[in-house]
């Protein structure tokens, strides 16, 4: 469990990292800030990383790619094709970054779960090895994705508010 009360991370199994936070928002609103490069590079990143390019193509053998840029000019940048492309409940994607610290790619599977205008997204990261697991435990990765999904829940209501305003 993080120390951020909103995101529930576990860790079942040997090679499974699985995040999970309610949003105040309507799933197909959370599908498309996981999808629209014009949301994405609005929340997408810790506190001090900004996504400074991101190219998708949504559909099923797709690639998508993401540089993030922080502090120091440091950048990251990661890269993937899209297994499954369900609008608005499920989303699967693998991930390889370009100076990973673990050999083979991640496969990250979202599912969105939504309740009384309230939307769960639950994300299980699913590593090729338990010792890429290991790796990845040992980084701030909760810190990182709690003031990510911080930034998130802030577009949310943003956008919550502005589609309340439209007629």
């Amino acid at each position: 469990m993080s120390a951020d009360s909103r995101l529930h991370v576990a860790a079942p199994g040997d090679r499974e990292i699985v995040l999970s936070r309610t949003f105040d928002a309507p799933a197909g609103l959370l599908f498309d800030t996981l999808t629209q490069p014009e949301l994405l590079t609005r929340w997408y990143g810790a506190r001090g990383w900004n996504l400074v390019a991101c190219t998708i193509d949504l559909r099923v053998g797709g690639h998508y790619r993401f540089v993030s840029r922080g502090p120091d000019d440091a950048e990251l940048a990661q890269s993937g094709t899209y297994r499954e492309v369900e609008r608005p409940s499920r989303l699967v994607y693998t991930e390889v970054f370009d100076d990973q610290s673990y050999p083979g790619e991640t496969l990250i599977e979202h599912q969105l779960t939504e309740r009384a205008d309230a939307t769960t997204l639950t994300s299980t990261l699913h590593y090729p090895s338990p010792e890429a697991r290991e790796i990845v435990l040992r980084y701030p990765m909760t810190r990182g994705v709690g003031q990510a999904y911080d930034r998130l829940d802030a577009i949310l209501t943003e956008l919550a508010r502005a589609q309340e305003k439209q007629p």
